[in-house]
């Protein structure tokens, strides 16, 4: 069947896209700081507090594993060279252990060696030298905890793990030269504990900080409420600048009176600083907690994975909804397909998404949460980071959910997500969910068993395409996107353009219509794959694969509601195999070489294979914008993607617009 849609709204809003494209290109051209919230919490008094004796004696343990950072960029020998503009005062020492990279941007540091360096002030002076060892391995993070408490014990202590980041699951500290094993939560807690007494009343540390992507976690927090007073870390990737330590130990030299609140607040204000001087700042996030308080939010935090677990036990039908609230919350590190994925959700943004569903204990979470966080800084591109983060699958790996159990701070949550994932859970699940009252375990309904692979489309009397699953089926979605593409039967291929979510969705009734425009995302016109990670209230975020100046890397671009443009913020590589999170955000610049990156299949072929290619390759200018443009005349399809609570994926039918000037005419295909 063919048929008409109307255009009158589509010509209008091309040229409303036209203007606003002009307008950002004046927004997005002055060279303006980014704006940045700063946050304090209701527990915020030990910011303004008693601090510590001036004459107390400080060192600062830093646990420098250089990795790629270091060997390809020289970001570790960047940071000790900011450290050396402080003048210490005699009470201060910096002790450093350099190991992890296959090559050190300096004439100081030997590769080929485990190497520990004090600063003091005047220079930085090696003390010893170990035979080579793998700093993501416990027992090599244990040895120097040994060696700093035997020769340079102090009244307070800060510890800094500096590096890449991977989250709850796979730690931070990753050693290029020992194919990027990593020290995961459990392994650090190991080499903690074998030196120290560990206690939640007389911690060890004043301060653990993570230079490195996405270790605040309320994981994190656990791991450390008996090792440390404070933890100051990032939800989110940090770009390759990572913390200013000019600011962050000068701040300290310049009054080594305060606590350990006090110099966190240090520490997120001169990263604030020193990622807006080199325009890195739209997404960042830093934040300080109080690890004295996780106890408080480890309760709230437990009482609401009860509260879901119980949901879930009564009705499993609870995992689309509480999958929406995750799909709509901030989440870190990427989770895409392009980007890799670290499964990091924002715990506040999460637990306030799915209050309806879990209105028992959602506000004492988040009041706990906000006694816990004492103060954060955000990016504007990261609004809604309420200081710490949280696991949920967005992939449904079983092998990532079982490294997370591993560590996991929440017993109900792990079961929670358990039987999400496996659709059954373990004996000791069993018996946990049985003291809850549940004896029998209802079955999770998939899309599979509703049998909605190649769903029926409508058209509706405006042209618009309908999918229509009706409540139940929609019940058991958490999400409902469409996919693009563009068929060319000359050339026998189908060139997918990308997924996005632009749909007119009711989900109460369960239908859902085509927004389709006639436009797609672009870069100075060159059209794009793009895919959509998050969407917000306030903006949207797209990655794109790329090839830039040859490398492959992902394109972040956000969509900005009360500018009505797009932001090209930079690019990033993906998560590896070890999960390893890249730390360096490139800022794109003129006469960058930027080669999209599409995928196709054919037409005529029997397989259903997805092929990649390289499309031709363009110069990024001073000008450049990213913005939408019109496709075009020509054959486009579109077919709804359904994904159910397990990350099942459905197709519907396929339709296609053609688009011949001012006319499109839909086709459905049943």
């Amino acid at each position: 069947m063919i048929y008409i849609k109307k255009v009158l709204k589509i010509l209008l809003l091309i040229v409303g896209i036209l203007f606003l494209a002009f307008v950002a290109l004046i927004i997005f051209a002055e060279d303006e700081p980014v704006s940045t919230d700063a946050v304090l919490s209701p527990n915020a008094g030990a910011l303004s507090g008693e601090g510590y004796g001036a004459e107390d004696t400080w060192a600062i343990y830093w646990y420098l594993c250089g990795s790629d950072l270091e060997s390809q960029g020289g970001a570790a020998t960047a940071d000790l060279n900011e450290l050396l503009e402080v003048q210490l005062p005699e009470n201060v020492k910096v002790i450093i252990e350099t190991g992890g990279a296959s090559e050190w941007q300096n004439d100081t540091v030997d590769p080929n060696y485990i190497e520990r360096y004090v600063y003091d002030g005047t220079d930085m002076v090696c003390v010893d030298q170990q035979s080579l060892a793998n700093m993501g391995e416990s027992e090599t993070l244990a040895d120097f905890l040994s060696f700093c408490e035997e020769n340079y014990a102090a009244d307070h202590k800060v510890f800094v793990f500096w590096n890449h980041g991977g989250g709850s699951v796979d730690g931070a500290a990753f050693d290029e030269i020992f194919d990027y094993d990593s020290l995961t939560l459990d392994e650090m807690y190991a080499a903690f504990d074998s030196v120290y007494t560990l206690s939640e009343e007389a911690p060890p540390f004043e301060l653990i900080g993570f230079d490195t992507c996405l270790m605040a976690t309320i994981d994190t927090a656990y791991t450390f409420n008996d090792i440390g007073r404070y933890l100051v870390a990032s939800e989110e990737w940090e770009p390759g600048n990572g913390w200013n330590y000019t600011g962050f130990v000068g701040g300290l030299a310049e009054n080594t009176a305060i606590n350990g609140a006090q110099l966190g607040k240090i520490i997120c204000d001169s990263y604030v600083q020193g990622c807006q001087e080199v325009g890195t700042a739209e997404e960042i996030t830093l934040s300080v907690t109080d690890l004295s308080k996780v106890g408080a939010l480890l309760t709230a935090y437990n009482n609401i994975g009860k509260e879901a677990l119980a949901a879930a036990c009564d009705d499993p039908y609870f995992f689309s909804s509480f999958g929406r609230s995750a799909l709509s919350a901030e989440n870190y590190g990427g989770n895409t397909p392009d980007e890799g994925y670290t499964n990091m959700v924002d715990l506040g943004h999460l637990v306030a998404n799915a209050s309806d569903i879990l209105p028992q204990h959602s506000q004492n979470l988040l009041d706990a949460l906000d006694d816990c966080v004492v103060y954060r800084v955000n990016g504007p591109y990261r609004a809604n980071a309420t200081g710490l983060s949280c696991y949920y699958s967005y992939n449904g790996d079983v092998d990532n959910y079982n490294n997370f159990i591993r560590v996991a701070a929440s017993e109900p949550f792990a079961y929670l997500y358990g039987y999400e994932l496996g659709g059954e859970l373990t004996p000791e699940a069993l018996s946990y969910i049985s003291d809850m009252g549940y004896e029998e375990l209802p079955t999770i309904p998939t899309l599979s068993e509703n049998g909605l692979e190649d769903y029926p489309l409508t058209v509706d009397d405006d042209g618009f395409l309908v999918l229509s699953v009706g409540t139940q089926t929609a019940d058991l979605l958490k999400a409902v996107y469409f996919q693009m593409s563009y068929i060319d039967e000359e050339e026998d291929i189908i060139l997918l353009l990308g997924r996005d979510n632009d749909l007119d969705a009711n989900w109460d009734t369960g239908v859902f219509k085509d927004n389709f425009r006639g436009v797609w995302g672009s870069i100075d016109g060159n059209l794009v794959y793009m895919d959509i990670t998050f969407e917000g209230d306030d903006y949207n975020l797209y990655t794109i694969p790329i090839l830039l100046n040859g490398e492959e890397y992902n394109l972040r671009v956000a969509y900005n509601y009360t500018a009505g443009a797009y932001e090209i913020m930079g690019a990033r590589r993906s998560i590896d195999d070890n999960g390893m999170s890249d730390k360096d955000l490139t800022k794109l610049q003129a006469g960058d070489v930027i080669t999209p990156i599409y995928y196709y299949m054919t037409l005529s072929g029997d397989d259903e294979d997805v092929y990649q290619f390289e499309g031709d390759a363009f110069t990024f200018t001073a000008d450049s914008s990213f913005y939408e443009t019109e496709l075009g005349d020509g054959v486009f399809s579109f077919m709804f993607e359904m994904v159910d609570m397990q990350n099942n994926s459905a197709l519907s039918d396929m339709a296609t617009f053609t688009v011949n000037g001012d006319e499109i005419l839909t086709t459905v295909y049943e």
